[in-house]
């Protein structure tokens, strides 16, 4: 058995013997031109003759744990450490390291690096997770360092990191790479995408004097270049006062730099573009953007280490070579969560769009319009009217004029009008037909799909998106959902004019009939109704809450108590008409209320808590009421006005189209996730018969192969367990990844601004979608089954789709970091009365839970009032609405 390897013994194909670090290393030095300093990996085998035997119960505590659990991982992963040191390496493991140690010359200083299986790797860097130690001398020590980074793989923060990546503790090992040690006059990091835009033609180089050590621990600033094709582009000369660097009987030392050479540029320009050419060199070698690490001293550059980059989101694919910009379709469907395949293919089948994908995402390609002055023009201003960010990214691409040429337009004109939908009048019944026509087309997929199977039943699938689309493009469904928002948009301006009124119209779509969103949180209040009267009931899904309980007979259970079949019975009609939805909800994967019911228990719970008997119906009828009221305030007001009559008249006309048109806004997306849950429930009845045959492992299988895929699949009956096994890896590190709003073909990620000056200091810009003003706690939330608010609680999220329209009841306010005027939520904020600012970046992360602040839904902003000490705020929140 190997304990040793050569570096010219390794390539790339040797991570599970050499890990990471010592494979990407081998591979290096294969590279002409590439100088490596010499060295040897100690291999898997040698720490799993050491240490795995001995670790069998530890990591069955460890393997237990949740990366919640900080204390608990703190000290078990310390007694693992220690019990790693305190073994002593076998003779034979001993021999072959000091053997290779001898090899390569006992007198001299080494770095010893750890390498695990599973660091530098293309979808999970492990960066500084675990040991180096650096100048080391003497065989003693050389085998007493590898025996640290032997526990280094169970520091606390590499245990909680594969903890929160879904890696075994158990299929990870660890190997050593020992290496002679570079005495550098100069050392840094090159990598080579830009770190802050992530664009791959700008490479950046972090520099400093002596051992790289400095600027990896953030002990000094470090002198920055930026090159691009083959030009610096930028230079930053940072004032270097202290290095580190090595003391002769082995360590280093921190030192102080001389006074006069403290801003000395630690390289000169050629030196500067001669590394990036390197990098440039490494990068197509290993066929990804790399982070490297790099010495100078006097023999020229060499090379210590190159790394996947891991944090940049990847490209998506284009034919050509040409220059493209990509925007974001998950900014603009409230979902921004990574998609499985299957769920990418079939959104990719029902939107008529042309669509890429990357890193799990779906993206416009936009370049032909943006280069078109009058077409580019009206797409930055709708997309602006979603989201502001988009539409001010996109602007900012077309001022800089260095990606998207303008091409003049043939006809210089603007769209003639006949392009868009004619304007009609409110008609109730218009709406009813478009319900009926598509319920109707849903119970014929119903009767039809069940007699399907194999590959017929994926035809008829395909078949069945062309009656999708007909059904979700009617052009007389999108006339309805542009009149709504063409009104809403004519209520605000004109009333701001006329009356000085911001955002009038939100007060005037509060309890609008038929939206099937809203409607659903009064429906779950009913649920709530059902359920509060008997306690043992409540008392079964208090307990169902407290323990996590998941499983499918929970509702059986439930039936079980005083009181459970009237529960079970409000539930189960609850989820014959919203059980097909779910948080993510445009993808097919994700499952579904009526299969996993146990998600919608908080809610019901805090419904429970919260409201009194009747609160759904009252609710609307609150809110229908105040509706009114504004309406008539406003009308008055503008009969006092010059030309009043016509004014009043002609808002009255605007506000019936909106009351009458603005709740089928929610119904298309309705409509196709309940065809879309019947396409996943005969899908899953196949890939239940796949699995009886062997060609599946199991039936959430299917998840990971595309809708071409699963046909060709159904067809041979066979499936690559490989190809599987690498989308599964692939979905867990795109779900790691933030997508951007847009995205170049060079990679450059451009996030846009507010660009305001009329904010409050320090105060969140983002983008105001429902009028009003409210203080109150916040609740951070990213998962609906977890949320535990309050009367009164102000809820900050990512995004919210339809599914979390029921927690919408309990609240006071909304924030967002996703979002535009007419998204989901914005919509049933606007009709439930709540004050709400979408689009405000980083949200959850720059607002605490429990934070006070302060929710601007006219002016669109947010304040963080004061920070929350030793616990929460009261929920108690003050309201003023406009």
């Amino acid at each position: 058995m190997d304990y040793v390897r050569d570096f010219g013994e390794v390539d790339r194909t040797q991570v599970a013997i050499v890990g990471g670090k010592g494979a990407n290393l081998g591979e290096l030095s294969r590279i002409d031109g590439v100088e490596v300093p010499d060295g040897f990996c100690v291999t898997t085998d040698a720490y799993a003759r050491t240490v795995a035997a001995s670790l069998d119960d530890q990591l069955d505590e460890l393997s237990r744990l949740e990366p919640e659990d900080r204390e608990a991982i703190r000290v078990l992963s310390a007694q693992i450490r220690r019990t790693i040191e305190e073994l002593v390496i076998p003779d034979d493991v001993a021999a072959e390291i000091i053997g290779a140690h001898a090899r390569l010359g006992a007198e001299g200083a080494y770095a010893v690096r750890s390498s695990a299986t599973a660091e530098d790797l293309p979808t999970a860097s492990f960066a500084g997770q675990q040991d180096t130690a650096l100048n080391i001398v003497g065989p003693e020590a050389i085998l007493e360092h590898v025996s640290r980074c032997w526990g280094s793989l169970f520091t606390e923060r590499a245990v909680t990191y594969r903890l929160r990546n879904g890696f075994d503790h158990r299929m990870i090992r660890m190997a050593v790479v020992v290496q002679r040690m570079v005495f550098p006059r100069a050392a840094g990091i090159l990598v080579t995408a830009d770190p802050v835009t992530s664009d791959r033609t700008v490479l950046s180089i972090d520099a400093g004097f002596g051992l790289g050590e400095a600027l990896v621990s953030g002990l000094v600033n470090a002198d920055v270049y930026r090159v691009r094709h083959g030009d610096i582009i930028g230079a930053t000369i940072a004032t270097k006062k202290l290095a580190v660097e090595p003391v002769p009987t082995g360590g280093t030392q921190v030192r102080e730099i001389a006074e006069e050479r403290r801003n000395d540029p630690v390289l000169s320009e050629a030196e500067v573009l001669e590394l990036a050419r390197l990098g440039r060199r490494i990068e197509a070698h290993f066929g990804s953007p790399q982070d490297i690490e790099w010495c100078l001293d006097s023999e020229g550059f060499r090379i210590v280490q190159s790394r996947p980059i891991t944090t940049l989101f990847p490209i998506p694919a284009a034919a050509d070579d040409e220059n493209r910009v990509y925007v974001s379709v998950g900014h603009q469907q409230m979902m921004t969560d990574a998609m499985k395949p299957l769920g990418i293919s079939l959104w990719q089948l029902t939107s008529r769009a042309p669509m890429r994908t990357a890193g799990g995402r779906l993206f416009v390609d936009v370049t032909a319009l943006l280069s078109s002055p009058a077409k580019g023009a009206g797409l930055i201003e709708g997309l602006g009217k979603s989201d502001p960010l988009i539409g001010d990214a996109l602007q900012t691409l077309i001022d800089r004029g260095d990606f998207v040429p303008q091409v003049p337009d043939e006809d210089s004109a603007q769209p003639s009008a006949s392009a868009a939908p004619a304007p009609i009048e409110a008609d109730p019944d218009l709406v009813a037909e478009l319900i009926a026509t598509s319920e109707s087309s849903l119970a014929t997929l119903k009767r039809d799909i069940r007699t399907r199977s194999g590959p017929a039943l994926v035809d008829f699938i395909l078949a069945d998106i062309q009656e999708l689309q007909r059904v979700l493009f009617t052009p007389r469904g999108l006339q309805v959902i542009t009149a709504a928002m063409d009104a809403t948009w004519w209520l605000n301006d004109q009333l701001q004019e006329w009356l000085g009124e911001k955002n009038a119209a939100d007060a005037l779509t509060q309890s609008i009939p038929g939206n099937v969103t809203s409607e659903m949180g009064f429906a779950l209040l009913d649920v709530a109704d059902a359920i509060r009267p008997h306690p043992e009931a409540v008392a079964y899904l208090q307990q169902v809450e407290k323990e996590g309980l998941t499983g499918g007979d929970f509702l059986d259970d439930l039936a079980e108590r005083r009181g459970g079949p009237q529960a079970r019975a409000a539930i189960e009609d609850f989820l014959d008409a919203y059980g097909m939805r779910c948080v993510g909800e445009i993808d097919i994967t994700r499952p579904r209320w009526s299969e996993s019911p146990t998600t919608l228990v908080p809610t019901i719970l805090g419904n429970i808590r919260n409201f009194g008997p009747g609160a759904g119906r009252q609710r609307f009828e609150d809110g229908l009421r105040d509706a009114e009221q504004t309406k008539q305030q406003l009308l008055q007001r503008l009969r006092a006005l010059p030309d009043g009559d016509r004014k009043a008249e002609e808002t009255e006309r605007m506000i019936d189209r909106v009351r009458t048109f603005s709740g089928y806004r929610e119904y298309p997306k309705y409509s196709m996730v309940s065809r879309y849950f019947v396409y996943k429930q005969a899908l899953l009845g196949e890939a239940a018969r796949l699995v009886e045959a062997g060609v599946l492992r199991e039936p959430e299988d299917l998840f990971f192969l595309t809708f071409d895929e699963l046909g060709e699949v159904t067809r041979t009956h066979r499936a690559s367990a490989e190809l599987l096994d690498e989308r599964r890896d692939a979905f867990r590190a795109y779900q790691a990844l933030t997508p951007p709003r847009v995205l170049t073909s060079d990679g450059e990620t451009l996030t846009g601004s507010y660009r305001r000056a009329d904010l409050p200091p320090s105060a969140l810009p983002g983008m105001a979608v429902s009028a009003g003003t409210i203080e109150g706690r916040a609740r951070v939330v990213s998962d609906i089954a977890e949320a535990d608010l309050e009367s009164g609680d102000i809820l900050v999220t990512a995004y919210t789709d339809p599914s979390w329209t029921p927690l919408f009841v309990a609240i006071a306010g909304l924030v967002t970091e996703v979002g535009g005027l007419m998204t989901h939520g914005a919509v049933i904020a606007r009709e439930y009365g709540l004050p709400a600012v979408v689009g405000v970046e980083h949200a959850t992360e720059l607002i605490r839970d429990g934070q006070r602040i302060r929710v601007n839904g006219t002016d669109g902003c947010v304040e963080i009032l004061s920070a929350p000490a030793g616990g929460y705020f009261p929920s108690s929140a003050v309201v003023e609405r406009r």
